[in-house]
């Protein structure tokens, strides 16, 4: 795996899992254009490893991610401002776009951008420490890239909410309106991920990968679209190694044996 040359982004391994982790806590983790394109190539490289069949995005120190940092913001051309959101939007569209699973792992604050990358993830899980903002209209600049995600994550009046009135919300109304999975107890945050990210990775990794892109088509299709295309996604998938294994493993009764096909 290629290194991501960041001081502000770490990759590390455990097994099937990579975990990418944000290394900048005195600035609170905020995503500047260097760190959001070292995400990207350090989320390519896990593409690109046969062996990572989970990510994991988490941070070091007491916030997650405080969003953007805004001193590559102020006093700029329109050309540099719509290169930060381009290289947000890479970002976002690429932890889609790779065939791993990705979980954030959420401690502390996920504000603006943070909150973007939070609700972009696959899944979350946050300990009771999280909390959760899109606070730019109370500077001038509305969320309108978080608001991409998050809508899609908790739906329009709930996250209008958050965007008109920039107030945080904590980690149990998060999981109530759907932005995380769980909320656990912060000394039980890197095992309960670990052992979710485990899990999945126990499955085949063709299947995952097949069901992740086949997820992301769909959902953004008509209802008679989605079961039109994922009709004759099954079926193909059906055709694959590690389906004619693990449904015959069933069947007898057995544990199937993955060929990743």
């Amino acid at each position: 795996m290629s290194e991501t040359n960041s001081t502000t982004v770490s990759v590390s391994h455990d097994g099937p899992l990579g975990y990418l982790t944000l290394t900048d806590p005195r600035r609170r983790n905020a995503l500047s254009t260097s760190t959001m394109r070292a995400a990207t190539t350090a989320l390519r490289d896990f593409e690109g490893d046969r062996g990572v069949r989970v990510v994991v995005i988490r941070a070091e120190g007491p916030a997650f991610s405080a969003g953007h940092d805004l001193t590559e913001l102020v006093d700029r051309t329109l050309d540099d401002e719509e290169a930060v959101f381009a290289t947000c939007v890479e970002l976002m569209t690429t932890i889609h776009e790779i065939r791993q699973p990705v979980i954030a792992q959420v401690a502390g604050a996920a504000f603006a951008a943070g909150c973007q990358l939070v609700a972009t993830c696959d899944l979350a899980v946050a300990s009771t420490s999280a909390s959760f903002s899109t606070p730019g209209v109370r500077i001038g600049l509305f969320c309108s890239t978080p608001m991409v995600a998050l809508t899609r994550a908790i739906g329009r009046k709930r996250a209008m909410k958050m965007l008109l009135t920039g107030e945080p919300i904590d980690a149990a109304t998060a999981a109530d309106w759907g932005l995380v999975n769980d909320v656990v107890n912060p000394d039980a945050l890197d095992i309960v991920v670990r052992d979710l990210a485990l899990h999945i990775a126990s499955s085949s990794e063709s299947t995952l990968a097949i069901g992740k892109r086949a997820f992301y088509q769909q959902i953004d299709e008509s209802e008679p679209q989605a079961y039109r295309s994922m009709s004759s996604t099954m079926a193909t998938n059906a055709m694959t190694c590690d389906a004619q294994e693990g449904m015959t493993a069933f069947l007898a009764k057995r544990e199937p044996v993955w060929s990743d096909r």
